[in-house]
């Protein structure tokens, strides 16, 4: 790990100005003779927003400015006292880094995908931070062949991560897209796999790409200055950008658009959507150059998705319920008037997702918060259920390139089970596992248990809970709990398996995972009511599940541990001002927490894009609605439990300044000597580190946090 030694905090710390770095360096000084380290004291700059007649104050607003050389210091000392308050932990770090290393097998490839004559993989070399992708013709005994090796793309950077990887119908070019600072900016560049060279086709930041079947004709979506997506461009290879042509665009700030090319290569798909309303049309696969042709127009509330499937659509659609229904239409005519049911509404059954193939389809379903595969047979119309051993799982299905075939490639996983890789027989309707990610170690899933039980809501609601433990637990009050959740945008929560949470459930920990309203995890209607003016439900779905776990003596009420991201964060920042006096621990990684300042400034990547998530503060119902949440916002002098805040500064999605006011705040109001830290990455972006190594370290140091705040000392 990289330490920060009291030197270098008093270096960061003599770089802030005025008065502030007076009482900074008093402090600091003081601490020294204490034998500790003093925590940064940001300085106060008032920046106010008036806003329906009231007056809004800030006084970190300035964190903002990324190039004033006073923020770049104040994130390096709050990243030198976190050093220097966690540096008694090394050793636990290194045991738990060294844990959760110890079951990975280093040197792994993934299972190979079949496209287009070759089987496509990636694979991973010990010591090796990144992934590289290979492939090999015909078979896995013929040569291999690297199309990309991301440790060399890395080579001079601190920070790599992959965009587009499409590979032309001839197998002959690669598109492909590199990000090097994790502000989701890719740049696009096209690889000739014969020589290994790239072309001059340098098309610069895209959001996506990909080949029309003729191989001469590349699609890319590009993105406007507050990082929406909203122009798609038709690209000749050889030819000049500027002569590119815009297939493609939207105009309204609440739609992004998109584009694909279908399974069946039949289409291509350019679409539209916000967050209540989608919009598709179409060109033929081999006519690329025609202008595209809608589907069905858009209309308020109305979502819908495609699959191309001979000479009709698959779509489903909301239009009859929430929940969505499947209905076909032809490609000749694919007007609501055309449409024909095949599955109809259910108010207890979500259809999240479809693909189709020449002879069959799936449809994914949620139901009762689990993942459901349903296959169909395209001439009979027979329908079928994929079974699924256990009672808390995840299933999708995973990468399937080829439309005419008889096997369908699924992922499964769970709590107990490492994450596996089926192939499944269609016609004798049975599985073949092809690879379960090893656990090195002597890992033995039949050790551990799952189950899933309900908490109350204030209003009545159940909210299910997913539980992870080791066989042998007991129910007497005394164990420690780690509690996730995200619950937000409609995303479901699905459990999953992790080697380096073996760490924490081996050291007797239970853990938890709450299917919060504002999730997807039981429909639309359950995304419904924990959004805009009902969210927060969100909130009192998470306090509920943490007190149920411990009255019904799961956990230690003195033990409770939570964390979340993103807008997960946001929810760790609500409920920790709602309820302090729950939560002994907090993680908070790059948390949404600034929300009504976020959400009046439309500049900002994201913001008006989420109006219809978070609602918007310009219509005053809206600004008082969440002003009476918005985690910063509602900091108050009380006591706080320990916390940890991870924030990024290249985060194009949460800004580094939300985490980084957030805790400035929290320090000069908190009543508590509890441990607060915030740990800024320097060059990275919303999903932090991108090489594995890395990732895994930050990992370790989490959870040393988490266990030294429990008084767990190995």
């Amino acid at each position: 790990m990289k330490r920060f030694s009291l030197l270098l905090a008093l270096v960061a710390l003599a770089s802030l100005s005025g008065t502030n770095m007076m009482t900074t360096m008093a402090q600091t000084n003081n601490s020294m003779s204490a034998g500790a380290l003093a925590p940064p004291a940001a300085k106060k700059a008032a920046k106010t927003t008036k806003i329906h007649g009231e007056t809004l104050v800030d006084e970190y607003f300035w964190m903002r400015e990324k190039t004033n050389p006073e923020v770049t210091s104040y994130l390096e000392a709050e990243n030198a006292y976190t050093d220097a308050s966690m540096k008694p932990t090394e050793a636990l770090q290194s045991k738990l880094y060294q844990e959760m290393l110890g079951r990975i097998k280093q040197t792994d490839a993934q299972v190979p995908y079949r496209e287009n004559g070759y089987l496509y993989y990636t694979r991973t070399e010990e010591g090796k931070q990144y992934s590289i992708y290979a492939r090999r013709k015909g078979s896995m005994k013929a040569p291999e062949e690297i199309t990309l090796d991301l440790n060399r793309l890395n080579e001079g950077h601190k920070y790599t991560a992959l965009g587009a990887y499409a590979v032309s119908d001839d197998g002959n070019l690669l598109a492909y897209s590199i990000d090097h600072n994790g502000y989701r900016e890719y740049m696009l560049k096209v690889k000739d796999l014969r020589t290994g060279q790239d072309l001059p086709d340098d098309l610069g930041k895209v959001v996506s790409a990909f080949w029309s079947p003729n191989g001469k004709t590349l699609f890319y979506t590009v993105e406007d200055a507050a990082k929406r997506p909203h122009k798609v461009f038709r690209h000749t290879l050889g030819d000049a950008k500027d002569k590119d042509v815009l297939v493609y665009e939207e105009k309204d700030e609440l739609f992004r658009a998109f584009a694909g090319r279908s399974r069946s290569r039949g289409v291509i798909l350019f679409g539209s959507s916000s967050s209540d309303t989608t919009e598709f049309s179409f060109v033929p696969g081999d006519r690329p150059d025609e202008t595209p042709k809608l589907i069905v127009p858009r209309q308020k509330e109305h979502e819908y998705s495609v699959e191309h499937h001979g000479d009709r659509f698959l779509i489903l659609t909301n239009d009859k319920g929430r929940n969505f229904r499947l209905v076909s239409a032809p490609v000749a005519d694919p007007r609501r008037e055309s449409w024909k049911e095949i599955i109809p509404h259910r108010a207890d059954v979500m259809l999240e997702d479809i693909e189709a193939f020449k002879d069959f389809y799936i449809v994914a379903e949620r139901d009762n918060g689990l993942q459901k595969l349903r296959l169909t047979d395209a001439k009979s119309g027979q329908s079928h259920q994929l079974p699924f051993p256990e009672p808390v799982y995840s299933a999708s299905v995973s990468t399937n390139k080829e439309f005419d075939t008889k096997l369908l490639r699924y992922a499964y996983n769970s709590f107990t089970t490492p994450a596996s890789v089926f192939d499944y027989d269609v016609a004798a309707r049975k599985s073949t596992l092809l690879k379960q990610q090893p656990v090195l170690g002597g890992y033995d899933a039949s050790q551990y248990t799952s189950e899933r039980v309900h908490a109350v809501a204030p209003d009545g609601t159940r909210i299910p809970i997913s539980l992870f433990y080791k066989k042998g637990f007991k129910r007497d009050g005394t164990h420690p709990l780690h509690l996730y959740a995200y619950g937000s945008y409609g995303a479901s929560s699905n459990v999953s398996f992790s080697s380096a949470r073996l760490s924490l459930i081996d050291r007797g920990f239970v853990y938890a995972v709450a299917h919060i309203r504002g999730g997807g995890d039981l429909g639309k209607p359950w995304y419904d009511s924990g959004k805009m003016l009902t969210k927060k439900n969100t909130f009192s779905d998470f306090i509920a599940a943490a007190e149920h776990l411990v009255k019904e003596k799961y956990a230690a009420k003195d033990r409770v541990v939570i964390s979340g991201g993103s807008a997960g964060g946001l929810l760790m920042g609500a409920v920790t001002n709602m309820r302090p006096d729950l939560f002994r621990v907090v993680v908070s990684y790059v948390p949404f927490v600034d929300v009504v300042n976020t959400m009046l400034d439309a500049t900002l990547p994201l913001t008006v894009q989420e109006y219809l998530e978070w609602g918007n503060p310009n219509v005053k119902a809206e600004y008082e609605y969440i002003k009476t949440y918005s985690p910063y916002d509602n900091i108050a002098a009380r006591n706080y439990p320990a916390m940890l805040v991870r924030v990024s500064l290249n985060d194009s999605q949460v800004p580094y300044w939300e985490g980084a006011k957030y805790v400035a705040k929290l320090r000069a109001m908190k009543t508590d000597k509890n441990t607060l830290l915030l740990k800024a990455n320097m060059g990275a972006g919303h999903g932090g580190a991108s090489g594995r190594y890395d990732a895994l370290k930050d990992t370790a140091f989490d959870y040393a946090f988490i266990l030294t705040q429990l008084g767990i000392k190995e």
